[in-house]
């Protein structure tokens, strides 16, 4: 009989995991962990070997607001595109071409999701990389260079090329006024969930596990 019983169980188990929702995750540094980021080459910023020690109190990948959304939806995670440091534009830090890890360049290698949370914008704003003007069309690739056409082309972009897949974007707290705006009013134009964080806990300038709890709370929140 507990043979029986442990078969049943093993047997529902794995029908839940195989009709659990797919998540994809295009993000930066908020959302990368050692080792969990694909492809695998991704810069990280949270470690597992107490690099931040010190510095930020999230010691596990299990603390992140992605795990423990995935967690406590049931998900199962379909790939996590995360680079710290990323723009969504092509501008990055000290005005450095970062084509090689924007968003916008990361953002055809999500796999198949059901869903897809977009996180970015925050190197964007601290990095003061030019805004630009709202461009819905025919892009050029200097255009690219600047926050507003770029984030209008990706969300065009995955729209387009994921149309399965329920799309929300994450706009960070603390964010400066144009990119916060960028977020909103883009997001309303393609009619995609915009998610604004507020009173997110950050320990250099990341979340800390307090942060991680609140963003894992406020994204499960808009999603349900």
């Amino acid at each position: 009989m507990k043979k029986i019983l442990l078969s049943a169980l093993i047997f529902t188990a794995n029908l839940i995991s195989m009709n659990a929702q797919k998540v994809s995750i295009l993000g930066d540094s908020y959302s990368t962990y050692s080792g969990e980021v694909s492809p695998d080459w991704n810069y990280c910023w949270y470690f597992n070997d107490k690099k931040n020690e010190g510095k930020n109190d999230v010691e596990t990948s299990d603390q992140t607001w992605w795990k423990i959304l995935i967690k406590e939806k049931g998900y199962k995670l379909e790939k996590n595109n995360s680079f710290s440091g990323s723009t969504v534009c092509y501008t990055g830090y000290g005005k450095a071409d970062y084509s090689d890890r924007a968003f916008i360049t990361r953002m055809a290698n999500l796999g198949n999701p059901d869903i897809i949370l977009v996180f970015g914008g925050t190197n964007d704003s601290w990095a003061k990389s030019p805004i630009g003007y709202y461009e819905y069309t025919n892009w050029t690739r200097q255009q690219l260079y600047s926050f507003r056409p770029a984030f209008c082309y990706m969300i065009n972009y995955i729209k387009s090329n994921y149309p399965k897949a329920k799309i929300y974007n994450i706009c960070n707290s603390e964010l400066s006024k144009e990119v916060t705006e960028t977020e909103a009013k883009v997001c309303e134009y393609y009619g995609i969930v915009n998610i604004q964080l507020t009173d997110i806990d950050k320990q250099a300038g990341h979340p800390s596990i307090k942060g991680m709890r609140a963003i894992a709370t406020q994204v499960g929140e808009a999603i349900k």
